[in-house]
């Protein structure tokens, strides 16, 4: 099976996915590593927190945790904000939690596995942030 058909079937196939992952591990190894989450600690965390921060991310009260809301002109534009966070979301395997009423989205980042804040909240923020300002260079 070649890579592009296995990220198909994974998009499209949740159901699939586990039993992908379990054969497929050998094509993906490269990309696995790239992608490895590692938990927000000492300095790095205060660099990074300092700067989503400063774009209106907040500490969740009681838990490891970031949170933002973020308001669009109407439900079209918050719904495509989702869409493009989804993507992404998929991509990493890193789910946001939130909740969308009209054009208002409450987003809330935290690696659950890891107990608190990981390098992918970092990165989904980060995108989040861009994708609100036009530039989605989702690296």
């Amino acid at each position: 099976m070649n890579r592009d058909y296995i990220r198909l079937l994974k998009l499209f196939h949740p159901l699939k996915s586990s039993r992908l992952n379990k054969h497929s591990t050998v094509l993906f190894t490269n990309k696995t590593q790239k992608k490895m989450r590692a938990k927000l600690e000492g300095d790095q965390r205060n660099d990074v927190l300092k700067q989503l921060e400063s774009n209106g991310w907040k500490l969740v009260d009681n838990r490891d945790a970031l949170s933002k809301t973020f308001i669009f002109k109407n439900f079209n534009q918050a719904f495509g904000f989702m869409t493009r966070v989804a993507l992404l979301a998929e991509k990493l395997d890193h789910h946001p939690e939130w909740f969308n009423v009209y054009n208002k989205v409450e987003v809330t980042l935290s690696t659950h596995d890891m107990n608190g804040l990981s390098t992918h909240d970092a990165q989904m923020a980060q995108f989040m942030d861009r994708c609100v300002s036009g530039t989605t260079d989702d690296k």
